[in-house]
């Protein structure tokens, strides 16, 4: 006997639309589902109804994930995204979650309508951190005398090692800051520094942009990675939806 899936209704994003809006399919879990719209006045939840169960965040979920959203954002200028995993039980549960979830949405589509996340991580190149290193005659001191000694005999040098480590890093991100993150914020309409992943990362920022600013926006990146480029990498990314300026908290029982 065949076990019938129970559904639910998973959550990609919400737009500001006005029509009955029609963007194809999503495949999941190796099945294809039809992906709607649910209306409450000029907002909608993009949809699908798939079964209801926890979606881990492996690779291939996230990619179905974020390409919806990305088509989505290919055809409407005003996009809320959904973080990944959220199913809901009915299209009623849905209802009751958009019409409460409103007046944040209302306040939101004049702040996000036409505009787009982009990303910009800033990786030190070892060579120049290296060298960084280098000129700091007190550190190369304090490195010389962690060689050849034992762990146990080493420990409190490893520890004033680390600490000047951690010091010269937090210089050098303040530089990246100053003279990368900080003129990229004013072209932007808002900008985020988020905490750096891993040792040599120097900045792991998100920027608002219009996308009627975007190549003004471009150039500012290349002209900061044309200063930069010997001694850093640049990984710009996106456009991406603006997942780090929107705070959206899904619960049917809210309001």
């Amino acid at each position: 006997m065949d076990r019938q899936d129970k559904m639910g209704i998973y959550l990609f994003c919400g737009i500001q639309t006005d029509q009955e809006d029609e963007f194809g399919i999503v495949e999941m879990d190796g099945r294809e589902y039809e992906i709607f719209t649910i209306r409450y006045k000029d907002a909608a939840m993009v949809v699908a109804q798939v079964p209801l169960k926890i979606y881990h965040p492996n690779k291939e979920n996230l990619m179905f994930h974020q390409n919806t959203i990305s088509e989505v954002m290919n055809r409407k200028d005003t996009v809320i995204p959904i973080s990944f995993g959220n199913v809901f039980k009915s299209v009623e549960d849905v209802e009751v979650l958009l019409k409460n979830l409103y007046p944040q949405f209302e306040q939101l589509f004049p702040k996000i309508k036409g505009k787009m996340e982009l990303g910009l991580k800033v990786i030190g190149k070892k060579e120049w951190l290296e060298s960084r290193v280098n000129e700091h005659p007190e550190m190369m001191k304090k490195a010389n005398s962690v060689k050849g000694k034992s762990e146990a005999a080493s420990y409190y040098d490893r520890i004033q090692l680390g600490g000047f480590a951690q010091k010269m890093v937090s210089q050098i991100q303040g530089e990246i800051k100053s003279e990368v993150y900080q003129p990229l914020e004013e072209t932007a309409e808002a900008a985020v520094a988020n905490d750096p992943l891993g040792e040599k990362m120097l900045l792991n920022a998100s920027f608002l942009i219009d996308r009627k600013q975007e190549e003004d926006f471009d150039a500012k990146v290349n002209e900061a990675h044309e200063k930069w480029k010997d001694k850093v990498d640049f990984k710009y990314t996106g456009p991406w939806p603006v997942y780090n300026f929107v705070n959206i908290r899904l619960s049917v029982e809210e309001g």
